[in-house]
Formats: structure tokens, C-alpha cells, sequence
């Protein structure tokens, strides 16, 4: 995959576009205004791997406690504004490392206006943030709904403007909950210019239906090479969106976070509880970021050969396992102990790497 060279920009200390890596990002679902809740969850977020926040500011109270937030956060902060230009002025102030904004939304002109003056003032970038959800009247009408084209022009109309005042620290999204929609959306926007894009699926949907469209769609521009920041959309704890964001990375090797588990899908021939022991090592292994490989396989058909091509493999057998380290027999443990004795494996494994 040739990954196009975007212009890089800078949110905080982390770099996106240009030949940076794609980067991970979320947002939180606290109330902003409870700070301390807000940084338990971006803490939470910083240790499953998201390297980029973004925090709701729907009142005054949200921008006065983005000042202790911006301060103690271990990342990069992106306050997301809408309809009132002086929450981002407010922002800016209480030291936010981006913006994303809806120009659409804030309405005057002169409003916005301020706004890039004073993120060009302080080195802030902004995300143009267009949503299928949120195009301009006149340009529905034009294409009648919002097209991906739709979605585009209106982008379009923001990028002229900010480059009119002169300013060019900007990244576009362009997100719908369609996948094909979002995947048009973006190829068109990538041929227009070469701001950094942030790509994912709007209001993808509860954990499973959001991961899989989150993995077809992000998919598709990744291998098309669009795309330099990502968010995977799902209705749920924000900490969950990581581990699908990292899989999809990995799954395209862009990047790597973490064990890959690898684990059958069950038959009638699995005669350990397979289920529970590969979802519990997923689950204890959740905030671990070495990078290695671990199989949890059920039968003796293709579990050895799996179980001895991971790092570390339990290959089930009849009430009892296999362990393999590195291609090579380790032990076998019988069927009360699997997962402890599993564990015990791979924390040594761990521990020795």
C-alpha cells in the first residue's frame, strides 16, 4: 500500500499526515465539566492506546474545565465545537492543542473569522468537520441529499474560506454512517488537496455492527492509501474502540499495538472450553503493548500447526492442552488448569521478552 503524502500538522507533540504513521484517536462521553471523571477516562484511553482525545464543549462551564484537563491530560486535547464560535475563543484560551468545528454551524461569518484568527495566533488546527448529517441546505438541494459529492463541495466551501484568511493548519473529515458513502466522500477529497485526513464511520453503531462497518470502510481507504488519522465510531465505552482501531491497523500492517490473538472458531470437534479461556487471555491482555503473537486453539486438526507458529499456543486436545513457545513442546496441562497455567506461560514468556 502507497499510503499519499499529506502536508503534516501538528496536534500538540503528535505528528499527523505528511510521514507520520496513521493515528489513533477517540473521543470521551464524559461530562466535560466533571474533570476529574474526564481524565479517568482519557487516562483509561491513553493505556489502550489512543494517542489523540477529543472532549465535548456544549456550554461555557466544559471551556473553563478544558484548563485543568489541557494541563493534566496525558494527550493531546481536540476541543469539538459547534454553533457557538466563543466556546472555541474559550478553548483556544484555556490552551486546547486543536479544534474541530462546523463552520457550517457557527453561521456569521465574521464569527468564524475569529476563530482562525486566534487559532493562527496560537498554532491550533482545525479539523473542517463535515457530516452527511450536517451539509449546507443550498448544497443538498444542488445534489438533492447528501451525497458524497454533496459532502465534498461543502468541505470545499470551508477549505476556500480558511484559505482566503490565510490559514492552512486544517485536517477534513467527511463522515457518513453509509460505508460506500463515506468511502466515495473521501476518495474525491484526497484528489482535491492534500490536507490531512481524519476517516471514519459516523454513528457506526452498537460494539459489533460498528466494528464490522468501522472495518470495511476504514478499511477500504486504508488500502487505497487515504487516510492519516482514524476514529472507530462505536455506541459504547470509548476504551473499547481501541482494540478495533488497532486490529484494523494491524490486520492492513500499518501499524502494531499488542498481541495478536488468534483463536478457531469452534466445531464439534473442540473438546475444551475454548470460548471462555481465548476471551479471558484476550481480556488479561488488554492493556499489554508488546507486540506478539498468541493462538488459543481448540482441536487437534489445525491447532498444533497454529499453536506452534505463534509466539505462544495452547493447542486443546481432549479435556487437556499443549503448550508451545517459539515452535517447540513446553508442556501439557489438563482441563481444570488450562487458563491459569496458560496465563502462568505467557507472563513468563512476557517477562523474558
Amino acid at each position: 500500500m502507497n499510503r499519499k503524502l499529506t502536508r503534516e500538522i501538528r496536534i500538540g507533540a503528535v505528528g499527523v499526515g505528511g510521514n507520520n504513521p496513521v493515528r489513533v484517536q477517540s473521543m470521551t462521553n464524559t461530562d466535560t465539566r466533571d474533570s476529574e471523571k474526564t481524565l479517568n477516562q482519557i487516562g483509561e484511553l491513553a493505556e489502550a492506546g489512543c494517542e489523540i482525545v477529543r472532549v465535548a464543549v456544549p456550554d461555557e462551564e466544559s471551556a473553563q474545565s478544558l484548563k485543568k484537563i489541557v494541563v493534566q491530560s496525558p494527550l493531546p486535547v481536540i476541543a469539538d465545537i459547534h454553533f457557538d464560535h466563543r466556546l472555541a475563543l474559550k478553548s483556544i484560551e484555556a490552551g486546547v492543542h486543536g479544534l474541530r468545528l462546523n463552520p457550517g454551524n457557527i453561521g456569521d461569518r465574521a464569527k468564524v473569522n475569529r476563530v482562525v484568527d486566534a487559532a493562527r495566533a496560537g498554532g491550533i488546527p482545525i479539523r473542517i468537520g463535515v457530516n452527511s448529517g450536517s451539509v449546507d441546505k443550498k448544497i443538498l438541494k444542488k445534489f438533492g441529499g447528501p451525497t458524497p459529492e454533496a459532502m465534498v463541495e461543502s468541505a470545499m466551501e470551508h477549505i476556500h474560506f480558511f484559505e482566503s484568511r490565510n490559514f492552512d493548519m486544517i485536517k477534513v473529515s467527511l463522515k457518513s454512517s453509509s460505508v460506500l458513502n463515506t468511502v466515495s466522500a473521501y476518495s474525491l477529497m484526497s484528489q482535491k488537496r492534500d490536507y490531512p485526513l481524519h476517516i471514519g464511520i459516523t454513528e457506526a453503531g452498537t460494539p459489533l455492527r460498528g466494528a464490522a462497518k468501522s472495518g470495511v470502510g476504514l478499511g477500504i481507504l486504508l488500502y487505497q492509501g487515504i487516510g492519516d488519522t482514524l476514529r472507530v465510531s462505536l455506541t459504547g465505552e470509548p476504551v473499547d474502540e481501541m482494540l478495533v482501531a488497532w486490529e484494523i491497523l494491524r490486520s492492513l500492517r500499518l501499524r502494531q499495538r499488542g498481541p495478536e490473538i488468534i483463536s478457531c472458531p469452534t466445531c464439534g470437534r473442540t473438546e475444551i472450553d475454548l470460548v471462555s479461556v481465548a476471551t479471558e487471555v484476550e481480556k488479561r491482555l488488554r492493556k499489554v503493548d508488546k507486540v506478539f503473537s498468541v493462538a488459543v486453539m481448540g482441536c487437534v486438526v489445525n491447532g498444533p500447526g497454529e499453536a506452534r507458529e505463534a509466539d505462544i499456543g495452547l493447542a486443546g486436545g481432549r479435556n487437556c492442552g499443549i503448550i508451545f513457545k517459539k515452535g517447540q513442546v513446553v508442556r501439557k496441562i489438563h482441563g481444570k488448569n488450562l487458563l491459569s497455567e496458560f496465563m502462568k506461560e505467557i507472563e513468563d514468556f512476557l517477562s523474558l521478552t
